[in-house]
């Protein structure tokens, strides 16, 4: 499919515009940033982009609004006391200074231990927990992806882990291949799951329509619920 990707400015607002070869504009807005895109037929000129996009105003801010009120996580300085989340559950951080590898360990349920070298920075110290939760989604990710292949018949070539700050998960559907947030490291194993089913049900469909919903509906009926709770949940700073 042929596609040819543009912004367009709309009175305050930025939009991406994908043209391909369909025959409906469809409007999205994205968590956590409220990124807005419009995929659009590749006859349709800017113009009309631009008054359909106005058209939507209303809905468009709504759910912006939506997105800039959600709670997001101050940002982390890896201190002791410090609040952070794994696979759905909120630990408090104790910081072991030493000398040696830096690793993490989850302790009695409640704490994550940081042991780092007494000169760690700020950066050294995320980027430890950022490998430990690419880890743990390399760990739990292709048994989810093998269980949801066999519920809807579709096959995954490939996935991978990226830190993305306007999508929780995206797809190539030409290379069979999903792309997950790292943020997903730590959100509750249903949402991560929710991310996977979505990204595959593009295997099927390309746009978010009816049929692309219905397709969700059918695999896993509480999808919704899924994605109101992960909307929901903090993001990263």
């Amino acid at each position: 499919m042929s596609i040819k990707e543009e912004q367009i400015q709309v009175l305050d607002l930025t939009i991406d515009v994908v043209k391909k070869d369909i025959k409906n504009m469809h409007l999205a807005v994205y968590p956590p940033t409220g990124r807005i895109r419009i995929a659009s037929p590749k006859d349709v000129n800017d113009e009309a982009i631009r008054l359909f996009a106005i058209s939507k105003i209303r809905w468009i801010k709504k759910h912006q609004k939506n997105f800039y009120e959600q709670l997001r996580e101050a940002p982390r300085e890896y201190i002791t006391g410090e609040s952070h989340y794994f696979d759905g559950k909120r630990y408090l951080l104790k910081v072991i200074e030493r000398y040696g590898k830096h690793e993490l360990k989850i302790k009695n349920k409640s704490y994550i231990e940081l042991y780092v070298s007494p000169k760690a920075t700020i950066e050294a110290k995320e980027k430890v927990f950022n490998e430990w939760y690419r880890m743990h989604l390399k760990e739990i990710v292709p048994d989810i992806i093998k269980i949801w292949e066999e519920k809807t018949g579709l096959s995954c070539e490939h996935w991978d882990i990226k830190k993305m700050r306007t999508r929780w998960g995206s797809c190539n559907i030409e290379k069979r291949k999903i792309l997950l947030n790292l943020e997903l490291a730590k959100k509750p194993r249903h949402c991560l799951e929710y991310v996977i089913v979505h990204e595959l049900m593009h295997f099927f469909e390309r746009n978010h329509n009816d049929h692309f919903k219905g397709l969700l509906d059918k695999f896993m009926p509480n999808w919704k619920t899924y994605k109101r709770e992960l909307d929901n949940l903090p993001v990263a700073y």
